[in-house]
């Protein structure tokens, strides 16, 4: 019997070895699919969010005011213009209080409330200006007598409505997160780390606000309209530690602190 010759046994069929690669093509655009948005696409910038991102801009605003109302605590730290002064601020805040530290131009102080008790601690230059009487002139002896020490804030002093409205999570919140003008939402961020997603308020006029692309869509960051100060948020739902100041470390100045009606 005659050898077989070479090259007459069983051949592929033309376009056999062509099929094989073009299904290992379609597997691994179906293995990527979950991180693109299709064989050669980009990549998704919602993939692996809390989905803020697919939302009108007016309802991810409204799930950060829920989210940050729903929130036991959180961390403010940056500056605000109030009534024609800046405070840059630094305060821990909860439900039942808050603690921290407020700077102006003029001076440095210490808030903390527990409960509905509000405690002020400043050098004595600080009330020197708030001991002011109605003439004018400090109260120096005064003055030194409060430095250094927390002052106990009666309710019905000027100074308790000036400086609570810092230390009461929900009202500070409320008048810091809104923006003015037609909302509009999409650029995306990372502020340390956490993805973010900006909502815009008329066209940057209005503020800008940063809510994060994970987990709880939490507001991080505020720019405020018109240049009223920069805060960011943070620590939220962590525990904040109220203890009011032993005995000694504080003075009950009677129903009223202020020397004139500021």
């Amino acid at each position: 019997m005659s050898a077989i010759p070479p090259g007459s046994g069983p051949r592929h069929l033309p376009g056999t070895r062509r099929t094989g690669r073009a299904a290992l093509v379609g597997a691994a655009c179906a293995a990527l699919a979950v991180a693109l948005t299709g064989c050669g696409g980009e990549a998704d910038p919602d993939a692996g969010t809390n989905g803020m991102g697919k939302l009108p801009a007016a309802k991810v605003e409204a799930k950060a005011r829920a989210a940050a109302q729903r929130a036991e605590t959180v961390h403010l730290s940056g500056n605000v213009v109030s009534q024609g002064r800046t405070y840059k601020l630094d305060m821990s805040l909860a439900k039942d209080g808050a603690k921290g530290e407020l700077t102006t131009k003029a001076a440095a102080f210490q808030l903390l409330r527990v409960g509905e008790s509000l405690y002020l601690k400043a050098d004595a230059a600080f009330w020197a200006g708030e001991k002011s009487g109605r003439s004018g002139t400090p109260d120096q002896a005064a003055a030194q007598k409060l430095g250094g020490k927390y002052v106990k804030v009666p309710a019905k002093d000027p100074v308790y409505k000036r400086f609570s409205g810092f230390t009461d999570k929900d009202t500070l919140l409320a008048g810091l997160l809104g923006l003015h003008g037609k909302l509009t939402a999409g650029d995306r961020g990372e502020l340390d780390g956490v993805r973010t997603l900006r909502l815009t308020g008329g066209a940057g006029s209005g503020g800008t606000l940063d809510v994060s692309l994970e987990g709880t869509p939490y507001p991080l960051r505020l720019h405020r309209a018109g240049g009223a100060g920069v805060v960011r948020m943070a620590d939220w739902g962590k525990s904040v530690h109220l203890k009011a100041p032993d005995k000694d470390q504080v003075v009950d100045y009677g129903t009223r602190i202020s020397g004139g009606d500021r």
